[in-house]
């Protein structure tokens, strides 16, 4: 047996690995970076990030732990050269995995010659089985000034050369949410306009609405109904007839009125589109739409030998989920059975604080007429978060009131993103409150949120 893959983010080299391991003989096809846009653009130069925003906060607070005196400097260079060096030392890790003796890495992009035949410049490669992981690319409005030299998208801002003075980030979903986080610890006034009702669409609207509240007393201003109409840029003078930085003018219309937001830079995180690329797939017969290509539950297209995994099929735009997915594809491929169930995936916020959900929302229930009970409890009553001095956040817990079946979990907090994953485990396992409540929980810690709420 022999397959192609088509991509090296984590839905591509992480079942190309498992294949090889299993004896599978993979050509792994990889037009940039081992690694995707998770390892090189998105969750691990951001989270790099995090860990020095998390680091600059503590040190304003640090009065408050009895540390007084302190003089240091914020050196920006420093910061993107770590995160740099942390994104090289863990593609380095990926490329030495991919050096196994059944994976034949291929660099350049593929397209399509036929149903079993992948073109990479002026070689072929055929196989049994193809599996497309080709990922996403960041989105954009289609609004006038869109296009402007300087409209930075997720990648472009890990990159930028000093922390702007005022940032504007148009979106408020995830990706806009911890980008708002990480610049507003960096010393940016930051400004968020988002479209819907709330932030962070899909997640739980209790988790939301309070989310929004907590990164507004750190002095991140959020507009939501917002709906962005152009952007525009000046160029000042200044002194002794040099010419100045541009200045951008985001408008956008709320309510029925028409406000401008004034930025040094501009920030466009509207959600990201499938990479289908020059993939060639229309002329193979390979079905796919805006949103990516369609896939059964097994990850198949409509071309039953072809499989796509992660953001290309628009399903959960997660590394984990393409993960999973790809491991999914291959069993099916090999005729294993495996107890994956995909509709349990969690996801985290790593704003300040995070924000982590996995299961059903308390919406969606009463759109499938659940009937559901929510236990909720509070950071500020757990006794690991007060000796912390984080105690901005709550637990909520969604409940199936047939049968005590825990449906959800949704909070904001310290830690959150480490802590659901026990939730995650007790809705996997289909786990009932009344046998949650049994469970002890180390005192003191954060994760008795959650028996908090058990017991509320």
């Amino acid at each position: 047996m022999k397959i192609i893959i088509i991509g090296a983010g984590p839905g591509g080299y992480e079942t190309a690995l498992l294949a090889a391991r299993r004896g599978v003989e993979v050509v792994l096809i990889e037009s940039g970076n081992l690694g995707g846009t998770c390892l090189n653009e998105g969750c691990i130069p951001t989270k790099a990030f995090c860990k020095n925003a998390e680091v600059l906060d503590g040190l304003k607070e640090a009065e408050t732990f009895g540390v007084t005196g302190l003089s240091y400097d914020f050196d920006f260079k420093a910061v993107t050269a770590r995160k740099n060096a942390v994104v090289e030392q863990l593609r380095g890790g990926v490329e030495s995995l991919m050096g196994h003796k059944l994976i034949t890495l291929v660099r350049g992009k593929a397209s399509f010659k036929d149903q079993h035949t992948v073109i990479v410049g002026e070689e072929e490669y055929s196989a049994d089985y193809i599996i497309i992981a080709t990922g996403s690319v960041s989105a954009s409005l289609p609004v006038p000034g869109a296009d402007l030299p300087g409209i930075l998208t997720s990648r472009e801002i890990l990159d930028i050369e000093e922390v702007p003075q005022r940032l504007c980030v148009i979106g408020g979903g995830v990706i806009g949410l911890e980008f708002a986080s990480i610049f507003r610890s960096f010393g940016s006034e930051v400004t968020v306009l988002e479209y819907c009702k709330d932030i962070l669409p899909r997640f739980d609207t209790d988790l939301a609405k309070r989310l929004k509240q907590s990164l507004g007393k750190r002095g991140i201003e959020i507009t939501t109904q917002a709906q962005v109409t152009g952007i525009s840029s000046v160029i000042p003078d200044v002194a002794d007839g040099q010419v100045g930085k541009p200045v951008y003018n985001v408008s956008f219309t709320r309510k029925g009125k028409e406000e401008t937001v004034e930025a040094d830079k501009v920030l466009m995180a509207v959600g990201r589109r499938a990479n289908v690329g020059s993939l060639n797939l229309a002329d193979v017969g390979i079905e796919f739409t805006p949103r990516g290509i369609p896939v059964n539950d097994f990850m198949q297209t409509n071309v039953p030998h072809i499989y796509a995994v992660g953001d290309i099929n628009g399903k959960m735009m997660l590394a984990h989920a393409a993960t999973f997915q790809g491991i999914v594809a291959l069993d099916h491929i090999m005729g294993f059975e495996n107890g994956i169930d995909l509709s349990v995936m969690p996801a985290a916020v790593f704003t300040s604080p995070e924000a982590a959900s996995v299961g059903m929302t308390e919406d969606e229930c009463k759109a499938a007429d659940i009937p559901v009970r929510c236990l909720k409890s509070f950071f500020r009553a757990n006794g690991k978060a007060v000796t912390m001095g984080e105690t901005e956040g709550f637990c909520k817990i969604v409940v199936s009131s047939e049968d005590g079946r825990i449906l959800g979990c949704h909070m904001f907090g310290p830690h959150s993103s480490d802590i659901v994953q026990e939730a995650c485990a007790l809705i996997s396992t289909k786990a009932t409150i009344d046998s949650f409540k049994n469970i002890i929980h180390t005192h003191p810690t954060l994760s008795e949120v959650l028996q908090a709420a058990v017991h509320s």
